[in-house]
């Protein structure tokens, strides 16, 4: 189909993408504008895409902070709310986009497509695929193919749905994938061309609570280690609102831990996630001291397929919000889990 006279919104976050080296030292530092690295996109303007761009951000995506996702989603809010724009375009560092994108998809209740897209290799490098990228993104903007869908993640012209993606390498330009599930899609000849359903979702919008918290929310992510003490746990204790267990295999610990995981669980949401970081949490196969049915007999939640980031930031969003119950936390991490992708 022609994209001609569809609207796509811009926004540019900085990362890897808007990166220049300082002459002085050689580093790379995100110093490029946004309508600079759309000029630079081959075939752009063929697409007959209009384009309203917003220099939104200069930052390395490590340095991105929820106020900033917060802030972002607002604005995005008021592009579509006017009804000026058909999707939006959102570029930025890869080292976060998996959880950006997926705390951004738990906020977005629109039908309107909210693509997350930016580079492995720099504009310094040979065969940099930042523009592709974008162009790929524009595409899965502008056109009709993913309306409902949320927020998705776009690279090396695969479509990811933000639930399931994740970056699986350092540096290699096809890092993203979506464990278990495969890409939603591929953007080819000027289309997205879909391999399968689009995802169910869950949206957590304010006020699902009771009262939202007025004060920063505090979710720690543990990752249990071969040997762990459990020293760190103990440093948890009353400096958090919530937590999120990185256990191992299918949602396992040292029996040692036990106790003062069930400590925690008495005073805080404890959600159980594997630090694998692919396939399910297990709920009702190993029962012995340590395992996932005794954890969850003493209280943790079970935190389904999510990655710990990807739990770590739905807790963080339902106890930000006001939703301390234990009973509607585990419910909402179980909608997730059966809707899988």
């Amino acid at each position: 189909m022609s994209l001609t006279g569809r609207k796509v919104a811009v926004f540019a976050l900085g990362g890897t993408i808007a990166t220049t080296a300082d002459p002085l030292t050689g580093g790379l530092t995100p110093a490029l504008a946004a309508e600079q690295l759309l000029r630079d996109v081959s075939g752009l303007d063929a697409l007959g895409v209009e384009l309203r761009v917003h220099d939104f951000r200069r930052l390395p995506s490590a340095s991105l902070s929820l106020p900033d996702l917060d802030a972002l989603h607002a604005a995005i809010g008021a592009e579509l709310d006017s009804g000026r724009v058909d999707g939006v375009v959102v570029v930025q560092g890869t080292d976060t986009v998996e959880e950006t994108a997926f705390y951004l998809d738990l906020l977005h209740q629109g039908e309107e497509p909210v693509v997350f897209t930016g580079a492995m290799r720099d504009a310094t490098k040979a065969g940099p695929d930042g523009p592709a990228n974008l162009y790929a993104a524009v595409i899965a903007a502008a056109g009709p193919w993913l309306r409902g869908a949320g927020c998705v993640v776009v690279l090396g012209d695969e479509v990811h749905a933000a639930r399931t993606v994740q970056k699986s390498h350092t540096t290699s330009p096809a890092a993203f994938t979506s464990p278990g599930s495969g890409p939603l899609g591929l953007v080819a000849e000027g289309r997205v061309r879909l391999h399968q359903r689009l995802p169910h979702r869950t949206v957590v919008p304010a006020g699902i609570g009771a009262t939202a918290d007025p004060r920063p929310v505090r979710v720690a992510l543990h990752t249990v280690a071969f040997g762990d003490d459990g020293t760190q746990l103990d440093l948890l204790e009353g400096r958090c609102d919530g937590l999120v267990l990185a256990a191992l295999g299918a949602g396992h610990v040292p029996e040692w831990l036990v106790p003062r995981l069930r400590r925690l669980a008495d005073q805080v949401p404890v959600v159980l996630t594997s630090r694998i970081g692919n396939g399910p949490v297990l709920t009702r196969t190993y029962s012995y001291p340590g395992s996932e049915r005794d954890l969850l007999a003493g209280g943790l939640i079970a935190g389904g397929d999510l990655s710990p980031y990807k739990a770590r930031l739905l807790l963080l969003r339902l106890l930000a919000t006001g939703c301390h119950d234990r009973t509607r936390i585990a419910e909402t991490f179980a909608a997730i889990a059966r809707r899988g992708c």
